[in-house]
Protein backbone atom coordinates (compact mmCIF):
# COMPACT_ATOMS: atom_id res chain seq x y z
CA UNK A 1 0.00 0.00 0.00
CA UNK A 2 1.44 3.68 -0.92
CA UNK A 3 2.13 5.76 1.68
CA UNK A 4 2.98 9.31 2.81
CA UNK A 5 4.26 10.77 5.87
CA UNK A 6 3.87 14.27 8.04
CA UNK A 7 7.41 14.39 10.27
CA UNK A 8 7.40 17.35 12.62
CA UNK A 9 10.95 18.09 14.16
CA UNK A 10 9.80 19.23 17.46
CA UNK A 11 12.92 22.11 17.84
CA UNK A 12 10.29 24.67 18.20
CA UNK A 13 6.81 25.78 17.59
CA UNK A 14 4.91 24.46 14.81
CA UNK A 15 4.35 27.78 12.32
CA UNK A 16 2.08 28.53 9.18
CA UNK A 17 4.57 26.91 7.13
CA UNK A 18 4.87 23.86 8.46
CA UNK A 19 1.06 23.82 8.61
CA UNK A 20 0.55 24.38 4.73
CA UNK A 21 2.92 21.94 3.78
CA UNK A 22 1.42 19.16 6.23
CA UNK A 23 -2.16 20.00 4.67
CA UNK A 24 -0.60 19.33 1.08
CA UNK A 25 0.70 16.01 2.38
CA UNK A 26 -2.40 15.39 3.75
CA UNK A 27 -4.87 16.09 1.01
CA UNK A 28 -2.55 14.08 -1.42
CA UNK A 29 -2.66 11.09 0.81
CA UNK A 30 -6.46 11.32 1.23
CA UNK A 31 -6.73 12.09 -2.43
CA UNK A 32 -5.47 8.98 -3.32
CA UNK A 33 -6.17 6.61 -0.83
CA UNK A 34 -2.76 6.22 1.05
CA UNK A 35 -1.72 5.13 4.28
CA UNK A 36 -0.54 8.30 6.06
CA UNK A 37 1.84 7.79 9.03
CA UNK A 38 2.79 10.57 11.57
CA UNK A 39 6.62 10.29 12.67
CA UNK A 40 8.41 12.44 15.58
CA UNK A 41 11.64 13.82 14.03
CA UNK A 42 13.72 14.24 17.59
CA UNK A 43 16.96 12.61 16.81
CA UNK A 44 18.43 16.55 16.74
CA UNK A 45 18.51 16.59 20.45
CA UNK A 46 20.53 19.55 21.44
CA UNK A 47 17.78 21.56 19.87
CA UNK A 48 15.01 19.33 20.85
CA UNK A 49 12.05 21.32 22.96
CA UNK A 50 10.44 18.75 25.46
CA UNK A 51 6.94 20.26 25.17
CA UNK A 52 6.53 20.50 21.30
CA UNK A 53 6.09 17.21 20.69
CA UNK A 54 2.59 17.32 22.24
CA UNK A 55 2.22 20.83 20.50
CA UNK A 56 2.60 19.44 17.07
CA UNK A 57 0.32 16.69 17.62
CA UNK A 58 -2.21 19.54 18.80
CA UNK A 59 -1.42 21.92 16.13
CA UNK A 60 -2.00 18.91 13.49
CA UNK A 61 -5.61 17.45 15.48
CA UNK A 62 -6.84 21.14 15.34
CA UNK A 63 -6.07 21.70 11.70
CA UNK A 64 -8.24 18.77 11.18
CA UNK A 65 -5.36 16.39 9.86
CA UNK A 66 -5.30 12.59 11.37
CA UNK A 67 -3.29 9.98 10.55
CA UNK A 68 -3.14 6.44 10.03
CA UNK A 69 -0.23 5.31 12.48
CA UNK A 70 1.91 7.14 14.74
CA UNK A 71 1.82 8.96 17.70
CA UNK A 72 -1.73 9.33 19.49
CA UNK A 73 -2.75 6.06 17.13
CA UNK A 74 0.24 4.04 18.63
CA UNK A 75 0.54 5.26 22.50
CA UNK A 76 2.81 7.71 23.56
CA UNK A 77 6.08 5.63 23.02
CA UNK A 78 5.15 4.34 19.53
CA UNK A 79 7.56 3.22 17.06
CA UNK A 80 7.60 6.25 15.02
CA UNK A 81 9.73 8.91 17.50
CA UNK A 82 13.33 8.11 16.47
CA UNK A 83 15.01 8.26 19.48
CA UNK A 84 13.09 4.92 19.84
CA UNK A 85 14.43 3.49 16.58
CA UNK A 86 18.39 4.66 17.12
CA UNK A 87 19.25 0.86 16.65
CA UNK A 88 18.10 0.74 13.60
CA UNK A 89 20.61 3.58 12.49
CA UNK A 90 23.68 1.86 14.07
CA UNK A 91 22.77 -1.52 11.69
CA UNK A 92 22.74 0.70 9.02
CA UNK A 93 25.67 2.85 9.73
CA UNK A 94 27.88 -0.53 10.38
CA UNK A 95 26.34 -2.04 6.58
CA UNK A 96 27.39 1.29 5.21
CA UNK A 97 30.97 0.80 6.96
CA UNK A 98 31.70 -2.84 5.94
CA UNK A 99 30.37 -1.66 2.07
CA UNK A 100 33.20 1.26 2.80
CA UNK A 101 30.71 3.78 1.51
CA UNK A 102 31.63 5.84 5.02
CA UNK A 103 34.74 7.45 6.12
CA UNK A 104 35.69 9.44 9.57
CA UNK A 105 36.17 12.89 8.76
CA UNK A 106 37.53 15.27 11.98
CA UNK A 107 37.40 18.63 9.45
CA UNK A 108 35.40 21.40 11.57
CA UNK A 109 33.18 23.42 9.03
CA UNK A 110 35.75 26.17 8.79
CA UNK A 111 37.95 23.72 7.42
CA UNK A 112 35.60 23.00 4.53
CA UNK A 113 35.01 26.68 4.01
CA UNK A 114 38.54 27.69 4.02
CA UNK A 115 39.20 24.73 1.04
CA UNK A 116 36.55 27.36 -0.46
CA UNK A 117 34.78 24.99 -2.25
CA UNK A 118 31.17 26.70 -4.18
CA UNK A 119 27.95 24.84 -3.65
CA UNK A 120 25.85 23.77 -6.43
CA UNK A 121 22.82 24.60 -4.42
CA UNK A 122 21.81 28.05 -2.81
CA UNK A 123 22.67 28.06 1.03
CA UNK A 124 23.92 24.59 0.58
CA UNK A 125 26.92 25.72 2.36
CA UNK A 126 30.84 24.53 0.98
CA UNK A 127 31.26 20.99 -0.67
CA UNK A 128 33.45 19.07 1.30
CA UNK A 129 36.93 19.10 -0.40
CA UNK A 130 37.95 14.94 0.54
CA UNK A 131 40.51 15.85 2.87
CA UNK A 132 39.66 12.73 5.28
CA UNK A 133 38.23 10.43 2.00
CA UNK A 134 41.82 8.35 1.43
CA UNK A 135 40.64 6.25 4.78
CA UNK A 136 39.48 2.68 4.08
CA UNK A 137 37.83 0.17 5.73
CA UNK A 138 39.99 -1.67 7.93
CA UNK A 139 42.14 1.55 8.44
CA UNK A 140 42.92 2.63 12.01
CA UNK A 141 39.90 4.61 13.58
CA UNK A 142 40.89 8.51 14.86
CA UNK A 143 39.80 8.90 18.89
CA UNK A 144 36.15 8.60 19.67
CA UNK A 145 33.91 12.18 19.47
CA UNK A 146 36.84 13.83 17.14
CA UNK A 147 35.51 12.28 13.72
CA UNK A 148 32.02 11.83 12.40
CA UNK A 149 31.51 9.78 9.52
CA UNK A 150 30.93 10.98 6.33
CA UNK A 151 29.00 8.90 3.22
CA UNK A 152 31.03 8.77 -0.13
CA UNK A 153 28.67 10.11 -2.89
CA UNK A 154 29.22 8.55 -6.29
CA UNK A 155 29.92 10.66 -9.60
CA UNK A 156 27.36 9.95 -11.69
CA UNK A 157 23.78 11.79 -12.50
CA UNK A 158 20.93 11.33 -10.44
CA UNK A 159 17.12 12.29 -11.95
CA UNK A 160 14.36 12.92 -9.72
CA UNK A 161 10.55 13.54 -11.51
CA UNK A 162 9.44 15.72 -8.88
CA UNK A 163 5.94 15.93 -8.66
CA UNK A 164 6.21 20.15 -8.32
CA UNK A 165 9.00 21.17 -9.60
CA UNK A 166 9.54 18.12 -12.28
CA UNK A 167 12.85 16.53 -13.42
CA UNK A 168 15.38 18.27 -11.27
CA UNK A 169 19.53 16.45 -11.83
CA UNK A 170 21.85 16.30 -9.79
CA UNK A 171 25.51 14.90 -9.91
CA UNK A 172 26.51 14.15 -5.98
CA UNK A 173 30.34 14.21 -5.84
CA UNK A 174 30.17 17.22 -8.45
CA UNK A 175 27.03 19.23 -6.70
CA UNK A 176 26.73 18.36 -2.93
CA UNK A 177 30.29 16.25 -1.90
CA UNK A 178 30.31 14.23 0.97
CA UNK A 179 28.19 14.29 3.60
CA UNK A 180 27.75 13.92 7.34
CA UNK A 181 25.56 10.67 8.41
CA UNK A 182 26.44 11.31 12.23
CA UNK A 183 27.90 14.04 14.41
CA UNK A 184 31.06 13.72 16.22
CA UNK A 185 29.37 13.17 19.77
CA UNK A 186 28.02 10.02 17.97
CA UNK A 187 24.29 11.11 17.39
CA UNK A 188 22.73 10.43 13.80
CA UNK A 189 22.31 12.60 11.40
CA UNK A 190 18.59 13.35 9.33
CA UNK A 191 20.00 11.46 6.20
CA UNK A 192 20.40 8.74 7.90
CA UNK A 193 17.35 8.86 10.07
CA UNK A 194 14.93 9.69 7.75
CA UNK A 195 15.91 7.33 4.96
CA UNK A 196 16.13 4.55 7.19
CA UNK A 197 12.81 5.09 8.62
CA UNK A 198 10.76 6.05 5.32
CA UNK A 199 12.18 2.62 3.76
CA UNK A 200 11.19 0.53 7.25
CA UNK A 201 7.73 2.06 7.23
CA UNK A 202 7.05 1.86 3.65
CA UNK A 203 6.62 5.46 2.98
CA UNK A 204 6.47 6.29 -0.92
CA UNK A 205 5.40 9.69 -1.13
CA UNK A 206 7.46 12.63 0.78
CA UNK A 207 5.96 16.03 0.77
CA UNK A 208 8.16 18.70 2.52
CA UNK A 209 9.61 22.17 1.47
CA UNK A 210 11.67 22.40 -1.38
CA UNK A 211 14.59 23.96 0.38
CA UNK A 212 15.22 20.12 0.70
CA UNK A 213 15.33 19.27 -3.03
CA UNK A 214 19.29 18.63 -2.46
CA UNK A 215 18.42 16.43 0.36
CA UNK A 216 16.61 13.90 -1.92
CA UNK A 217 19.22 13.47 -3.88
CA UNK A 218 21.04 12.58 -1.01
CA UNK A 219 18.76 10.34 0.61
CA UNK A 220 18.42 8.52 -2.88
CA UNK A 221 22.32 7.63 -2.88
CA UNK A 222 21.56 6.83 0.59
CA UNK A 223 19.03 4.70 -0.31
CA UNK A 224 20.93 2.70 -2.99
CA UNK A 225 23.98 2.23 -0.76
CA UNK A 226 21.80 0.63 1.43
CA UNK A 227 19.68 -1.23 -0.88
CA UNK A 228 16.37 0.39 0.42
CA UNK A 229 13.37 1.40 -2.02
CA UNK A 230 13.72 4.83 -3.13
CA UNK A 231 10.64 7.13 -2.58
CA UNK A 232 9.10 10.07 -4.81
CA UNK A 233 9.48 13.78 -4.27
CA UNK A 234 7.03 16.76 -4.01
CA UNK A 235 8.66 19.73 -2.90
CA UNK A 236 6.56 22.41 -2.40
CA UNK A 237 6.89 26.38 -2.85
CA UNK A 238 8.39 27.81 0.60
CA UNK A 239 6.06 30.92 2.37
CA UNK A 240 8.15 33.72 2.80
CA UNK A 241 7.90 36.80 4.38
CA UNK A 242 7.15 40.55 2.82
CA UNK A 243 11.66 40.87 2.12
CA UNK A 244 11.32 37.34 0.07
CA UNK A 245 13.66 35.44 2.83
CA UNK A 246 12.04 32.12 4.31
CA UNK A 247 9.09 33.05 7.43
CA UNK A 248 10.73 33.25 10.34
CA UNK A 249 10.12 35.47 13.60
CA UNK A 250 11.55 38.46 12.27
CA UNK A 251 8.22 38.05 10.34
CA UNK A 252 6.22 38.29 12.87
CA UNK A 253 4.46 35.26 15.65
CA UNK A 254 3.08 32.68 13.05
CA UNK A 255 3.58 29.74 15.59
CA UNK A 256 -0.35 27.62 15.30
CA UNK A 257 -0.83 27.22 18.87
CA UNK A 258 -1.01 31.76 19.11
CA UNK A 259 -3.57 31.15 16.59
CA UNK A 260 -5.71 28.73 18.01
CA UNK A 261 -5.14 30.89 21.91
CA UNK A 262 -6.48 33.79 19.67
CA UNK A 263 -9.25 31.94 18.85
CA UNK A 264 -8.71 31.77 15.30
CA UNK A 265 -10.71 28.75 13.48
CA UNK A 266 -8.85 26.16 12.24
CA UNK A 267 -10.85 26.64 8.72
CA UNK A 268 -9.19 30.03 8.26
CA UNK A 269 -5.80 28.46 8.12
CA UNK A 270 -6.79 25.58 5.89
CA UNK A 271 -8.94 28.19 3.66
CA UNK A 272 -5.51 30.44 3.10
CA UNK A 273 -3.51 27.26 2.42
CA UNK A 274 -5.74 25.92 -0.42
CA UNK A 275 -6.46 28.95 -2.17
CA UNK A 276 -2.60 30.17 -1.98
CA UNK A 277 -1.76 26.38 -3.43
CA UNK A 278 -4.46 27.26 -6.23
CA UNK A 279 -6.75 24.33 -5.38
CA UNK A 280 -9.59 27.28 -4.65
CA UNK A 281 -10.47 30.59 -6.35
CA UNK A 282 -11.01 32.00 -2.91
CA UNK A 283 -9.35 31.74 0.53
CA UNK A 284 -13.15 31.25 1.97
CA UNK A 285 -12.53 29.00 5.40
CA UNK A 286 -12.92 25.33 4.59
CA UNK A 287 -12.21 21.96 6.65
CA UNK A 288 -9.27 20.15 5.54
CA UNK A 289 -11.07 17.16 4.78
CA UNK A 290 -13.42 19.61 2.38
CA UNK A 291 -10.39 19.96 0.27
CA UNK A 292 -9.52 16.75 -0.45
CA UNK A 293 -11.28 16.41 -3.64
CA UNK A 294 -10.02 19.02 -4.93
CA UNK A 295 -6.60 18.04 -4.64
CA UNK A 296 -4.29 17.46 -7.86
CA UNK A 297 -0.26 18.12 -7.60
CA UNK A 298 -0.95 19.72 -11.39
CA UNK A 299 -3.14 22.06 -9.82
CA UNK A 300 -0.70 23.40 -7.35
CA UNK A 301 0.97 26.51 -7.20
CA UNK A 302 4.75 26.28 -8.10
CA UNK A 303 5.62 30.14 -6.75
CA UNK A 304 7.04 31.04 -3.51
CA UNK A 305 4.26 32.22 -0.72
CA UNK A 306 4.17 35.53 0.33
CA UNK A 307 2.74 36.00 4.07
CA UNK A 308 1.46 39.39 4.48
CA UNK A 309 1.15 41.53 7.75
CA UNK A 310 -2.36 40.40 8.60
CA UNK A 311 -1.41 37.13 8.55
CA UNK A 312 2.22 37.46 10.55
CA UNK A 313 0.47 39.62 13.26
CA UNK A 314 -2.65 37.06 13.49
CA UNK A 315 -5.94 37.06 11.47
CA UNK A 316 -9.02 39.75 11.65
CA UNK A 317 -11.95 37.71 13.82
CA UNK A 318 -15.58 38.69 13.81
Amino acid sequence: MSTGRLAPSPTGAQHLGNARTYLLAYWSARSTGKKLILRIEDIDSPRVKSWAIQQAIDDLRWLGIDWDEGPDVGGPHSPYIQTERQSLYAEALERLIAANRVFPCNCSRQDIADAGSAPHFEHEGNIYPGTCASWQNGDPLPEAGTFSWRFRVKDHPIEIDDLVLGNQNCNPAAHLGAFPITQKNGSYSYHLACVVDDAAMGVSEVVRGDDLLPSAFRHIELADALELPRSHYAHVPLIKGPDGRRLAKRHGDTRLSLYREQGVAPETIVGWAAFTAGLTDTATPRSADEVVPLFAWSKLNRNAIVVHEQETTGWIRD
